[in-house]
């Protein structure tokens, strides 16, 4: 998989600037990355077992987090549901089931203006 791919730098992560270092700070993070719009997140790129994200509701878990060079660097798992969508003609016997997906993605937050860069983490 190649990485370092962002999908919006326009993304701004206020709150977790502003609570870094605090106990609470991986909290702050989670929520704040769960706000976002699932198009802002890699998960297309990241599906693994089906074609199409499914309705966009995912979920956030806080793998690691550092500063370095006045940036903040957050890997996180995210999980989520994608489908395999056929043709979607009246003998397509492919199931519209949602498949449990899971990506991890790294996040770069300047420390200074919030705004933040996501791609996915290589393997």
């Amino acid at each position: 998989m190649s990485q370092q791919h962002p999908v919006r730098p326009s993304i701004r992560l206020p709150a977790s600037v502003k609570g870094w270092g605090s106990p609470g700070f991986n909290q702050v993070l989670k929520t704040e990355i769960e706000r976002l719009a699932p198009t802002q997140l890699p998960l297309q790129q990241g599906l693994t077992s089906g074609s199409h994200v499914h309705d966009g509701e995912f979920s956030v878990m806080i793998i690691s987090t550092a500063v370095q060079h006045g940036f903040i660097h957050a890997k996180v798992g995210i999980f989520y549901k994608g489908i395999l969508a056929g043709c979607s003609c009246a003998d397509d016997p492919t199931p519209i089931e949602p498949q449990n997906e899971y990506c991890e993605a790294l996040f770069m937050i300047d420390r200074s203006t919030a705004e933040a860069s996501v791609a996915l983490a290589g393997d």
